[in-house]
């Protein structure tokens, strides 16, 4: 069964709502800001990024914010349920430079060198993402001097720079990035 199939079930339906009110819980938003995380990743004004596996999106009004009116965040994720509650995220807080789809990491269908970074907050690692398939995907999609920003998997670098895809850049606040090879 798929995450798609598992996400429409009695079982799956009730896990991703469990999920989705832990991940929006004042404790996670008063321990874990966001606002940090974000910080640690290589985030320019103006820019284009895509934040694979938005979920609830968490990280997604800040780094909206980051972005500024004239950068544009594409927020991604697989679930409708995720894209629907960032949806409704993004409507309430009026911003005007975020893109929520529904879409698969695996294949983005987005064009070669659309993105000048590809955010990886908290989604590695997920079983249903192997890097062997997830890295030349974002690669693709990434512009030439492209960053990779991973957190909180620090024990990801090796994992990442053993492709030849990428090669590590920084990291900051817990955030690992890389540039692309």
């Amino acid at each position: 069964m798929g995450i798609l199939e598992f996400s429409t079930s009695n079982i799956g339906s009730i896990f991703i709502r469990i999920m989705a009110s832990l991940m929006e819980s004042r404790f996670r938003y008063r321990f874990f800001r966001p606002q940090p995380v974000v910080d640690g990743a290589e985030i320019q004004s103006g820019q284009t990024i895509l934040e694979l596996g938005c979920g609830t999106g968490f990280f997604t009004p800040t780094i909206a914010s980051r972005l500024g009116e004239r950068g544009t965040l594409i927020a991604m994720d697989i679930l409708p349920q995720s894209v629907e509650v960032v949806s409704k995220k993004v409507q309430v807080a009026n911003l005007n430079n975020v893109r929520v789809v529904q879409g698969d990491a695996l294949n983005t269908k987005l064009d070669d060198q659309r993105v000048d970074a590809v955010l990886l907050f908290g989604v590695i690692p997920a079983p249903m993402l192997p890097l062997d398939r997830l890295l030349p995907e974002v690669q693709r999609i990434l512009t030439m001097d492209g960053i990779l920003a991973v957190w909180p998997a620090s024990w990801m670098r090796r994992s990442i720079t053993k492709t030849g895809l990428f090669t590590f850049s920084s990291k900051r606040n817990g955030v690992l990035n890389f540039k692309r090879s």
